[in-house]
């Protein structure tokens, strides 16, 4: 399972940061602390995400 979890957060974690900066990047945060803010918090965020992505794949 930790295979798969390991190729999942490759794109959970790449979709997820990458969606946060965008919201910031809207919001008007566009300086450098908030920009690696923003991409830490979706990395964060795809941990527990990719935890229940690959446990429900692994599972069937």
């Amino acid at each position: 399972m930790f295979r798969l979890a390991a190729i999942l957060h490759l794109f959970i974690g790449t979709t997820l940061a990458g969606s946060a900066l965008i919201v910031a990047l809207v919001t008007g945060h566009d300086s450098v602390s908030g920009l690696v803010t923003a991409a830490l918090i979706g990395f964060v965020v795809s941990l527990p995400a990719t935890y229940f992505v690959a446990r429900a794949l692994f599972t069937d």
